[in-house]
């Protein structure tokens, strides 16, 4: 795989360039050691794709995985005990799950990295919520989000979002007081 293009929301790529220069090195590294054309083994059921061989986001998710665990990145997850004092007096709510969490994909030393190859609210909610939990709950201070071009998210089943609008959406929503300094990575196949 190849890095397509990079952006910079809220000064991430200059600190990632500036503190963390051998991880950067690493997640480049990571990227560009991923075999693509492996990845390519959904067949499609879609009326527009119907029987194309299509991207597979579970199986890119899995080399990635990989990948960096040859570099010693961790995946950090945090449980969540969830607030019941907010439900009013007369609701009766059924018990909430045990075991519910939060997990980034990757962190080493305080650098949190998200792969997404999903819808995009994931990837807004990624960057705009969960790394600021992160960030709050002293697990990362920067992120880094790995998300597909539209030339990629083209060839996955629809509905997969990419960075070109990802980027777009960033740059109108401009940058809040709470937002953790990310580096946006597009990728290619």
């Amino acid at each position: 795989m190849k890095i397509a293009g990079v952006f910079s929301f809220n000064g991430g790529t200059e600190r990632v360039q500036k503190k963390y220069p051998q991880h950067l090195r690493e997640i480049e590294r990571a990227i560009t050691s991923i075999d693509a054309s492996i990845c390519k083994t959904k067949k499609s059921k879609e009326k527009t794709m119907k029987g194309e061989l299509l991207y597979s986001p579970p199986v890119l998710n899995k080399c990635f995985k990989v990948s960096f665990k040859e570099s010693k990145w961790q995946p950090v997850r945090v449980g969540c005990d969830y607030p019941l004092e907010f439900y009013l007096p007369n609701y009766k709510p059924r018990p909430l799950r045990r075991g519910a969490f939060r997990e980034m994909d990757f962190v080493k030393d305080k650098l949190g990295v998200e792969v997404q190859f999903g819808k995009y609210a994931f990837m807004v909610y990624n960057v705009a919520a969960k790394m600021t939990i992160f960030k709050n709950l002293g697990h990362i201070d920067t992120g880094v989000e790995i998300v597909p071009v539209k030339a990629f998210a083209d060839e996955m089943s629809s509905g997969v979002s990419y960075f070109e609008q990802f980027v777009w959406d960033l740059q109108k929503r401009g940058v809040s007081n709470i937002d953790t300094p990310v580096m946006i990575i597009g990728i290619d196949k």
